[in-house]
């Protein structure tokens, strides 16, 4: 007798999925950091290369392209991205209020 495979529906957050406490701020570093790696993959460089780019040591290096990323804060990581020459915009809106237009647009 098999036993048929359970599946359950995805939130879309994996850390949530897992009950971590911080999943949305994981989940944040996840999708930054990602973006990182796809750029320095990009640019095909050398971890030397990537540590001066980035302004932090070789073993830090070694951590983020590992995918290591809950050791760079939200900021660092975003600070790499303005490093690789990316323009970042932020959007700061209530969360529960749709209807609000009240915003406010951070270009970095």
């Amino acid at each position: 007798m098999t036993q048929e495979p359970i599946f359950e529906e995805s939130s879309g957050n994996v850390f949530a999925d897992l009950g971590l406490s911080d999943a949305s701020e994981l989940f944040m570093r996840g999708k930054i950091g990602i973006q990182v790696l796809r750029l320095l993959s990009q640019r095909n460089l050398k971890q030397r290369e990537i540590s001066e780019l980035l302004g932090i040591p070789q073993p830090e290096v070694s951590h983020l392209m590992k995918g290591e990323f809950q050791r760079f804060s939200e900021g660092k990581l975003l600070i790499f991205l303005k490093r690789l020459d990316t323009e970042i915009t932020l959007y700061v809106r209530p969360r529960h209020a749709p209807d609000q237009s009240a915003e406010t647009v951070i270009s970095l």
